[in-house]
């Protein structure tokens, strides 16, 4: 089937979203729409899927014009979309899954589960799935979860499917298994819109690719062209693709962490008996698959959540903080880059310059007594707004305000200002673009450079590999091995799946 958008407008208020994009898909053709998040990328698939409808254009299928009005219309027409959110009911079957909404029945309205079944078979064996119809989801891994979700699809008779950032929470191992479902899929005839920020998929599994910027179509590439040239497509601006550092010299251990022990919100053990050191000097990356305690973790070492009571240490310094609150761990020179900046890096009613002194607002340099020091709060502001460039009108302009890379930008700016003896940087640069992710690493290997302790937490491997000196792997709580920054993308992804190195 052949997809064409034509001038597809779509507004929030004042905010366009997506500006007279256009785009074709060919029957058998995979897709790729590439674009820093906040793209207009997801809006765009939204608006095709039937879950917002478009202010201006077009969409139509085999040259007929849809309308479509809501995701059943989308599907009829043979429209899946597998969203970077699995949307499925976790204690159900596969094929209760599959069949969720579009139930089989045999005589007097009875649920005719074993036609489902049948189908999900017939379609496992088909593309090599290798998919149990009879496995509960919540016992599943994240990748058999997802080849769930492209069974739903399928199952309807999708003629194109949209895969919005699938490989978000797969280990290595499970992306190529799904690049290799996405081939199977287009020799079959389906379309596939494969939207993703990430370049080294892009280059191996597209045929064409439609670059997006700032809801623009900025012009469409190949799978040929370079790294480099699709990051300056995608920012509007030559980037360095190629994170530049010395070898480490590791000095004394900054951060001891002993055999933790910390729940999660529903008093599940997320962290089992956690170790390690990072040195002074040194950067460790704690990597693996969303999902496996990482968060835990991080929220621990700040002091946001606790360790059980008898069940694990942690020092800083050589001194005990498990125990202490947040401010005497920042004042002990912890930094902290959370994972969501939105949620708890920034106040978006607050400006800039008092974002930057959310931490210190009590006492120097912000603070004379209990007076804030306005003229030195907006000196430091100023100052660090040039220095992290942060591009922005004014210090007094709303965090909200700003980019997602600008607003990283300012929680960076924040934490490194300090004296900071260990920073821990949680998801970094999600969802920034390529040109505040190569500034974002640079000032990381600075901090390393200048004999700081870093704790990268990521679940992004290429830039756990480009920063990392040693990598821990996390797996259901546990950390299952460390290894070197050689370590292989085969290596860390067999670990990423629990398989001990």
């Amino acid at each position: 089937m052949k997809l064409e958008l034509r001038g597809v407008t779509k507004r929030f208020g004042t905010l366009v979203a997506n500006d007279r994009i256009n785009l074709t898909v060919e029957p058998g053709e995979i897709h790729a729409l590439l674009g820093e998040n906040g793209a207009g990328k997801s809006t765009l698939m939204n608006v095709l899927y039937g879950l917002y409808q478009a202010d201006e254009g077009q969409i139509l299928l085999d040259d007929k014009a849809q309308n479509f009005k809501g995701p059943g219309d989308a599907m009829a027409a043979g429209i899946g979309m597998v969203h970077q959110h699995f949307m499925l009911i976790p204690v159900f079957t596969v094929a209760e899954n599959v069949v969720l909404g579009n139930e089989p029945t045999k005589k007097f309205g009875l649920l005719d589960l074993e036609a489902a079944r049948k189908k999900v078979r017939e379609l496992s064996d088909r593309f090599g799935f290798d998919v149990d119809p009879d496995a509960v989801i919540e016992d599943l891994p994240v990748g058999a979860q997802q080849r769930v979700e492209i069974i739903k699809s399928l199952i309807r008779d999708a003629k194109v499917l949209v895969l919005d950032e699938p490989t978000a929470v797969l280990t290595p191992q499970e992306t190529d298994e799904l690049m290799q479902i996405m081939r199977d899929l287009a020799k079959s005839g389906t379309s596939i819109i494969f939207i993703t920020h990430k370049l080294r998929e892009v280059q191996e599994v597209a045929d064409k690719i439609t670059v997006i910027r700032l809801g623009k179509v900025v012009g469409e590439a190949k799978p040929t062209d370079s790294a480099s040239a699709l990051a300056t497509m995608m920012v509007g601006r030559e980037v360095d693709l190629k994170v530049d550092k010395n070898l480490a010299k590791p000095g004394k251990v900054v951060l001891h962490v002993d055999g933790i022990h910390v729940e999660d919100d529903r008093k599940q053990l997320a962290v089992d008996g956690v170790s390690f050191d990072v040195q002074g000097g040194e950067v460790l990356a704690i990597a693996g698959v969303q999902g496996n305690g990482q968060t835990e973790l991080a929220e621990a070492l700040l002091g946001l959540r606790s360790v059980l009571k008898g069940r694990g240490s942690i020092t800083l310094n050589d001194q005990p903080v498990e125990h202490t609150s947040v401010r005497k761990r920042l004042e002990s020179g912890l930094g902290y880059v959370p994972e969501d900046r939105q949620k708890d890096g920034l106040v978006g009613e607050f400006t800039i310059a008092e974002n930057l002194m959310l931490n210190g607002s009590y006492g120097p340099p912000f603070a004379k007594g209990v007076q804030i020091d306005f003229a030195n709060r907006d000196r430091i502001a100023a100052e660090l707004i040039k220095e992290f460039d942060v591009r922005t009108p004014s210090a007094n302009t709303h965090a909200e305000k700003l980019s997602g890379g600008n607003q990283q930008k300012v929680v960076v700016a924040r934490e490194l200002s300090r004296d900071v003896k260990l920073l821990i940087a949680s998801q970094p640069t999600r969802g920034v673009d390529v040109g505040s992710i190569e500034f974002i690493h640079e000032r990381i290997i600075q901090e390393r450079d200048q004999g700081k302790a870093v704790l990268l937490i990521s679940t992004e491997l290429d830039e756990v590999l480009a920063l990392a000196d040693r990598i821990a792997v996390m797996y259901r709580g546990k950390i299952v091995g460390v290894v070197g920054a050689d370590a292989t993308r085969e290596t860390l992804g067999k670990m990423m799946a629990g398989v001990t190195a």
